[in-house]
């Protein structure tokens, strides 16, 4: 569940007496509201006024809170509110922040901050909050962006495959290498690709389109050869390119800008099975007879086409972009030759048997706003993702140079046996204080990287010594990146503030949750002596007693109010069951529904529209101002109590913890905040 900042809780807290939390569902969602809300403006906001010359701003038990945090705050929370930027204003903002950093002081107090739960959910928000910071949030960043320039244009390659497993053995890579590269030899000697492809070759499909693959575009081929592919010109060949397939030489046929998607239907009649090849072709050619005699396309599929999944809807499919039918290249070939919605393609076969395809409509590229919430995600789960992970890891690692002690890194290694592989190795403690590894500015010991491994171990079916390999690098990755981000907090203001609020603000909404919401929501006794001794609180204008009936259309109404005046129950029902007419029953103040106000509040049936809605209301009787009952009240009374229950746990917090409000760091605050 998300849970709000420091900063957002100050304007929360100020506000929520006003809000009727009666269920912890209700305030938990009203929580992670406000926090999605906070989070795109936080994003926004720069802090422009964190220097070292900063006075302390007050004390909590001691602990300093600068005069940069508040007004960091305070400028987040009041943006375009000109009108804020007031002393008394600034006043009213420090005693709700002075109150809320009493409670977390009291969380801190209690150890909230060092549960798992607590430490599980900040390093959750703060993995969030870092991406866009750290160098792999920037990489993604890039590729998405790479990708898309990719999308915007189409390449039409061959290419010659010969195997090599990523796992296999120096000799045998090798080995592929030298042929590789030997093919790549004869190519340019004047020997044609695709019968280099199609006698050579380790791809199947080479021997029939001799390594032809067709256009295609981004996401729809390994990203090594991808990439190569788009970084070649017409007429070239690229590679060696090593993918986890082997080793390609990538011959680049073509490019040309991008045709975006089509969405096309077909006819499909399959061929073999109790269709010949001729049958097949003489019934499709009979189909596009009776098209061009003019019977219905919908007709003719519905009878005809054997494409089960299509069938019954017009034959539409869904839609696609070029390369995406690579296992039948004409279908993809004739359906981009189509140019105007409702054009019929003459017969034509593919592996799967012989069409006849109408084109319903182009769909262009979108542009980058428009596709990045579905290309974004699509980037994350590619390969491309690691290899550039990997990429970025190895510059990290020459830019904090990076030293690996080998001696003591194979000790360590040696330890790996099976019980490593079933997730119960138990190496609990490093004899001495080794260094596994160096970077700028530490040495880390090999008792840093058993306890991690300590830790992460999980059931394998890899081999303990590649397990361990694993392990290792992804501990390298980890200190490297906290390596990076603790330069960051010291570089970037905001970052830090922005891990402080997630910080404290999940604290305090667990000591608000405990002190606070779930005793008033779970403490029937205090919320009935509460309502006794401030009965005056909770008060009723004048009422109606009443059921209100809500339907779609007018006709609706009618017939249940002649249900009504017949009093007739089953009648009533049955009404309300056939025509789905919703009915609520209470007591109503009469500002309570918008419907109320256009009819006369007298005992009876009345009848009205209101926004598009058909509403009966049967009033019963009219009620004399007085004290709402505990039951009519009991939410306003939660609320009401919840508040009293917080302000007299503050008043303890403020006689437990001193507070200091330093003067000059008041003055200071104004300076900056107060507008003239």
């Amino acid at each position: 569940m998300k849970k709000q900042t420091a900063s957002t809780y100050v304007v929360f807290l100020k506000k929520y007496n006003s809000i009727n939390f009666t269920e912890p569902i209700m305030l938990k969602s009203a929580v992670t509201l406000l926090l999605a809300l906070f989070f795109f403006t936080a994003s926004a906001q720069k802090n422009k006024n964190n220097t070292s010359s900063a006075p302390v701003f007050f004390t909590v038990n001691n602990r300093v809170i600068p005069a940069d945090e508040f007004i960091y705050l305070y400028q987040k929370n009041h943006l375009n509110k000109q009108e804020d930027f007031t002393k008394e204003k600034v006043d009213d903002y420090l005693s709700l922040f002075i109150n809320f950093k009493l409670k977390v002081e009291e969380a801190k107090s209690r150890g909230y901050d060092t549960t798992k739960a607590f430490i599980r959910e900040y390093n959750n928000y703060k993995e969030e909050l870092r991406r866009p910071y750290l160098p792999e949030g920037k990489m993604l960043d890039s590729l998405v962006r790479l990708t898309y320039s990719h999308l915007q244009e189409e390449v039409k390659a061959s290419h010659i495959l010969i195997n090599a497993a990523p796992d296999a053995l120096p000799e045998d890579t090798l080995k592929a290498f030298n042929q590789i590269m030997e093919l790549k030899a004869r190519f340019k000697a004047g020997e044609n690709f695709g019968n280099l492809a199609s006698t050579y070759s380790e791809d199947p499909s080479a021997r029939v389109n001799k390594g032809n693959l067709g256009y295609f575009t981004a996401l729809q081929m390994v990203y090594p050869f991808e990439t190569a592919a788009y970084n070649g010109n017409p007429g070239e060949v690229v590679g060696p390119v090593r993918t986890r397939f082997g080793y390609h030489l990538v011959y680049v046929e073509d490019r040309k800008p991008a045709r975006g998607e089509v969405e096309v239907s077909h006819i499909m009649i399959r061929t073999g099975g109790e269709h010949t090849d001729t049958n097949a072709k003489n019934l499709i050619f009979e189909i596009n007879d009776q098209l061009k005699g003019g019977v219905a396309w919908e007709e003719l599929c519905q009878q005809y086409s054997e494409d089960a999944n299509s069938r019954n809807n017009g034959g539409r499919l869904r839609p696609f972009g070029v390369g995406a039918m690579a296992a039948a290249p004409e279908f993809d070939a004739i359906a981009f030759s189509l140019q105007t919605p409702g054009e019929i393609s003459d017969p034509f076969q593919t592996t799967y048997g012989w069409h006849i395809v109408r084109l319903e409509s182009k769909i262009p590229l979108p542009s980058y706003e428009e596709i990045l919430p579905q290309l974004k995600p699509r980037v994350q789960r590619d390969e491309r993702v690691q290899i550039s992970k990997q990429a970025l890891q190895g510059k990290l690692k020459r830019d904090y140079a990076y030293k690996e002690n080998e001696v003591v890194k194979s000790k360590a290694f040696n330890l790996a046996d099976s019980s490593l592989t079933v997730g119960k190795w138990k190496i609990t403690q490093w004899p001495g204080s080794e260094v596994i590894f160096t970077i700028k500015p530490r040495s880390v010991l090999v008792k840093e990287f058993v306890q991690y491994v300590n830790q992460q171990q999980r059931k394998t079916t890899l081999e303990p010594m590649r397990y361990i390999e694993q392990l290792y690098t992804s501990f390298v990755e980890s200190i490297i990146n906290q390596t990076y981000e603790d330069q960051l907090v010291k570089s970037n203001p905001d970052y830090e503030m922005l891990l402080r609020e997630y910080y404290e603000g999940i604290l305090l909404f667990d000591i608000m949750e405990r002190e606070v919401w779930n005793r008033a929501s779970a403490d029937s006794i205090g919320q009935r002596k509460y309502y006794d001794e401030h009965t005056g609180n909770f008060m009723a204008g004048e009422r109606i007693q009443a059921e209100i009936y809500i339907a779609g259309s007018p006709d609706d109404i009618a017939a249940l109010k002649l249900a009504l005046l017949k009093n007739d129950s089953v009648m009533i029902q049955d009404n309300l069951a056939a025509r789905k007419i919703r009915m609520e029953k209470r007591a109503y103040q009469k500002d309570e529904k918008p419907v109320l106000s256009s009819i006369a509040l007298t005992p009876g049936i009345h009848t009205a529209e209101n926004s598009g809605m058909y509403y009966l209301v049967r009033i019963f009787e009219v009620l004399e101002p007085g004290p709402l009952s505990f039951e009519e009240a009991r939410a306003a009374v939660i609320s009401a109590y919840q508040t009293y229950l917080e302000k007299r746990w503050v008043d303890q917090l403020k006689s437990k913890y001193t507070v200091k409000v330093n003067e000059k760091g008041k003055q200071y605050v104004y300076k900056q905040l107060v507008k003239a």
